[in-house]
């Protein structure tokens, strides 16, 4: 059974309250809630926080959909240039189309998009027509007049009274985007600026899960999302504002600390009163009061550290980092005093490839994948001319929960030739063997008159959650699939093969 670090239920009760007393204690008429990391899927949070709800956040706006509506921001540049989310591997663009899909199954109210520092291009255009003719209404703002150091300016009509306002009527108005950079922050006051000249007092808030800020600095889960951020250069430090203010050490991050004297003399200008003293108050969070079980979150923590450093070691191969964000990756899993070696399912996989490797050349492309069941097993498959290893590993992990006999056929052998019949006669591809999908669908097929492959696929749920790691870099397909899953895996920065285009 999985340990439990952390209490979902009480988490979610808590949150509310707070954040509705945060409008409450001010006397204010509106929040504006810049809300920041994942709102829904948060796998870095489940994995850190064991017991964590990875929907806390959509479940948490959902409690209160009568109180709240949502902006969803955008910067244009990050259209411009395709920036893409590397985890759902979506643009920036379809993933704020995505956002909207999944707050309106939620029944959340979506205000409307606003495309920040707007530039006249044609991809930007397109984006607008786009939602505008599916009848979402968006905004242009452009960049701010005199930002960040002439405050007299951007709180003036020249600066975020140059934005157009956003008509909002809810006292809760989450502001949200597809990443960092989307123009949350300066949103959020425009709209505060827009507020006051209107004789409405509102308020700001963030809502940022990490770094935790009443954890010590040094703490493994905080030290998790600096190495879930090493490319992005983020750094914990203790917040001087806060120590300053009241004598107590809390934790905030680099880009927090930078902007926040701008952040609060631009509030101070807009509100006519010192609201917040350190980027901590302006905080909203309260996940680190629902850790029920300090050394559960701590070796979870170890483990996401570990699994970052594999990530980084295969972004840097694939040329999606820098060498720096590599290096960064690996001191803090150092730091913390960890190994490789210490994710249970690498030693296996590798032991199994270099004893396959050993015994003939036939093997000498051998790719296996091992897989940690919920009972502590290691299970392992290896490629072959029929499937990928990730296939294999998926197969026979569900064999062995099914308590079927490792030699027992899953796949009907004549679903098996025809689907790679199809791949190489019809579809033309060069191999046949079929990846983790394509074994999925075969088995399906098979199942409707194979029993015991029906009761092998009844078993795929139980491998969520499950650790894996392969010993080369997956292809799209099969890191998309295990995904789906649930599976967290990770691999060598090795590629099966030296074809550049196929890879």
């Amino acid at each position: 059974m999985k340990k439990v670090g952390f209490d979902a239920e009480k988490y979610l009760s808590e949150q509310k309250k707070y954040i509705l007393e945060r409008i409450s204690n001010g006397n204010a008429d509106r929040l504006y809630l810049e809300f920041g990391g994942k709102l829904v899927h948060d796998k870095h949070a489940m994995r850190v926080l064991p017991g964590y709800d990875e929907n806390a956040k959509i479940k948490l706006l959902q409690q209160m959909k009568e109180h709240a509506e949502v902006i969803i921001c955008i910067y244009a540049g990050d259209i411009t240039t395709s920036k893409t989310r590397h985890d759902f591997g979506i643009t920036y663009d379809l993933e704020v189309m995505r956002l909207i899909d999944i707050f309106r199954r939620n029944d959340l109210e979506i205000n409307s998009v606003v495309v920040t520092r707007y530039q006249d291009a044609p991809a930007v255009n397109m984006f607008i027509d786009k939602l505008e003719r599916r009848g979402i209404k968006t905004y242009k703002h452009r960049f701010t007049k005199g930002y960040p150091t002439d405050v007299d300016t951007i709180v003036s009509d020249e600066g975020y009274g140059a934005n157009p306002y956003i008509e909002v009527t809810k006292p809760i108005v989450v502001v949200t985007g597809p990443g960092g950079g989307s123009g949350k922050l300066a949103t959020s006051l425009s709209q505060l600026y827009h507020d006051f000249k209107r004789g409405t007092k509102a308020r700001y808030a963030k809502f940022e899960t990490f770094p935790i800020w009443n954890l010590p600095l040094k703490h493994p889960v905080n030290i998790a999302y600096e190495a879930a951020t090493a490319d992005l250069r983020d750094v914990n430090m203790i917040d001087s504002f806060h120590l300053e203010a009241y004598g107590q050490s809390t934790v905030n991050y680099n880009r927090d600390m930078d902007v926040f004297p701008v952040v609060k003399r631009i509030i101070e200008k807009i509100t006519g009163e010192a609201e917040y003293k350190s980027p901590t108050d302006m905080g909203v969070n309260r996940v680190g009061f629902q850790i029920i079980d300090d050394e559960v979150c701590r070796e979870a923590s170890y483990q996401e550290i570990i699994r970052r450093y594999l990530i980084a070691e295969c972004d840097y191969k694939k040329g999606l980092i820098s060498e720096q964000s590599l290096e960064r990756a690996q001191l803090l899993m150092k730091e913390v005093g960890k190994e490789v070696s210490d994710r249970k399912v690498v030693k296996p996989a590798r032991d199994y490839a270099e004893k396959k490797r050993a015994e003939s050349d036939r093997y000498v492309n051998v790719v296996v994948m091992a897989i940690e069941l919920p009972d502590g097993t290691i299970i392992t498959g290896r490629s072959s001319r029929r499937m990928a290893a990730s296939a294999a590993a998926v197969l026979n992990a569900i064999k062995y929960l099914a308590g079927l006999p490792d030699d027992v056929l899953l796949i009907s052998p004549l679903v098996l030739e025809s689907t790679q019949g199809l791949k190489t006669n019809v579809l033309s591809y060069d191999r046949g063997s079929l990846n983790c999908e394509e074994a999925l669908m075969a088995l399906t097929v098979s199942s409707t008159g194979n029993p015991t492959a029906e009761m092998a696929a009844h078993k795929l749920g139980c491998l969520k959650g499950c650790r894996a790691h392969c010993t080369a870099i997956l292809s799209d397909r099969d890191e998309q699939t295990l995904r789906a899953l649930g599976i967290d895996v990770t691999c060598d920065p090795e590629y099966v093969t030296t074809n550049l285009y196929e890879n």
